[in-house]
């Protein structure tokens, strides 16, 4: 039987179904696959005193915005993990921590736990992306920080399909393009269904402003990997930006309709609500900025959305994204409560006086001042990172600054935008 992980760390389970079970699981994990918590389920399900399953159970709904039932099995994997070995206790507790939101606390207990256990991958997942724990620390060198821990961990990884992939985007994010392009290659090679390495190989080319290619792999890729993959909706948000870029608007709306919008309804695979929020807002306003026709009942929709999935301010990702629903639903009571809470907030949290200075400049936009538009968008920028996000995510500040300048005719600061960022110059 299984009687230790992927990367030689010892189970405690008598179960070889249930380790098997929950090798499974974290590949499924890993790769973005369908359905995160069955695998874990399944394990439980052989033996439900199963700690680690426990706890991976807990950050898989976590990942689906299932927060209470989240919280509820990392308690119960820390009672389980009582009897557990040293390193299966600090495991439980790190990623007990990330599961219930104490994001600075958990980022401290996983570093220290990695430096007894740097192969412990499930332990280091949480701080990866730039939705973990280090990409919305809200602080400016968040991209230089992830990258450095990750290059301290590579050499505990060798050619892991996995952290190839997670390394290959700190790489892409970091402005390491070469390394990053050839690392997700390697990675793609290994396991060609991760989708967590067909979202990177997305990233790269669009940093390398490889439109055609990029677009050209994820067709390819959603083609052959039908599953309903956690990213699948992502990664045709990447395909439908640059297919309207290039022209083709009707397959975009295509990609919309049948791949991402969905989800707002109901409708399809599971997909975290911080994607549906932010693929969705970013996508129709982009969508706008192109000249396409405003859809005004999605707007609609995803501004009754934000008040059941995110009911108050906090994450400055989220909150800048929600802004868009609000202005263009027409929900000002919305609106006004939203920019409050941010005013509130960054009295102590800068990414929260970005996220507000955003949504003001978004907010002129909406209104046709393209002057004070381009002036708050162009003070946000400057410190977006600390948003959290990726830069092709947080380019829409970048592209609605672009339009407010150009319907400013300011000429001159347009040009010296797309001069430092070609991508925002070309489609979408």
């Amino acid at each position: 039987m299984p009687s230790t992980d992927r990367y030689g760390l010892p189970l405690s389970t008598a179960s070889a179904a249930a380790a098997q079970a929950y090798l499974g699981a974290v590949d499924t994990m890993f790769a973005a696959g369908a359905d995160l918590v069955a695998g874990f389920d399944a394990a439980l399900a052989h033996d439900p005193g199963f700690a680690l399953a426990q706890i991976g159970r807990a950050r898989a709904l976590a990942t689906y915005g299932r927060a209470a039932e989240a919280r509820t099995a990392a308690n119960n994997a820390r009672t389980l993990a009582a009897g557990t070995t040293a390193r299966e206790r600090s495991h439980v507790a790190a990623l007990a921590l990330a599961v219930e939101g104490r994001g600075d606390m958990a980022l401290a207990a996983i570093k220290d736990h990695l430096k007894d256990f740097p192969r412990d991958a499930m332990v280091l997942h949480p701080t990866t992306g730039v939705f973990g724990l280090i990409g919305f620390s809200g602080r400016l060198d968040r991209e230089a920080e992830l990258l450095a821990l990750l290059d301290s961990m590579a050499p505990h990884y060798g050619d892991d399909w996995w952290f190839a992939a997670i390394h290959a985007f700190a790489e892409c994010e970091a402005g390491r393009l070469a390394d990053a392009d050839a690392r997700v290659n390697r990675a793609l090679e290994a396991a060609p269904h991760n989708a967590n390495a067909a979202h990177v190989r997305a990233h790269v080319d669009y940093e390398l402003n490889r439109p055609q290619a990029g677009a050209q792999f994820l067709r390819g890729w959603l083609a052959r990997f039908t599953h309903r993959a956690l990213l699948r909706g992502h990664l045709a948000w990447h395909l439908a930006l640059w297919e309207l870029g290039a022209g083709n608007a009707q397959e975009a709306w295509r990609l919309y309709e049948t791949e991402f919008r969905p989800q707002l309804v109901g409708a399809g695979a599971p997909i975290p609500p911080l994607n549906v929020l932010s693929d969705i807002a970013s996508w129709l306003w982009r969508a706008e900025l192109c000249g396409q026709a405003r859809r005004e009942d999605d707007w609609r929709l995803l501004s009754t959305y934000i008040t059941t999935r995110f009911p108050a301010a906090g994450n400055a990702f989220v909150d800048t994204h929600a802004a868009m629903p609000y202005l263009r639903a027409g929900d000002a009571a919305g609106f006004a409560r939203l920019q409050g809470e941010l005013a509130a907030l960054a009295t102590e949290r800068p990414a929260s006086m970005v996220a507000l200075r955003i949504a003001e400049g978004l907010a002129a936009h909406a209104q046709g001042n393209w002057t004070l538009a381009a002036a708050r968008l162009g003070e946000a920028r400057i410190e977006a990172a600390r948003i959290g996000g990726s830069h092709a995510q947080c380019e829409l500040v970048d592209r609605s600054m672009l339009d407010a300048l150009k319907h400013a005719g300011l000429a001159d600061q347009a040009a010296a935008l797309v001069a430092a960022r070609p991508q925002v110059g070309g489609g979408v």
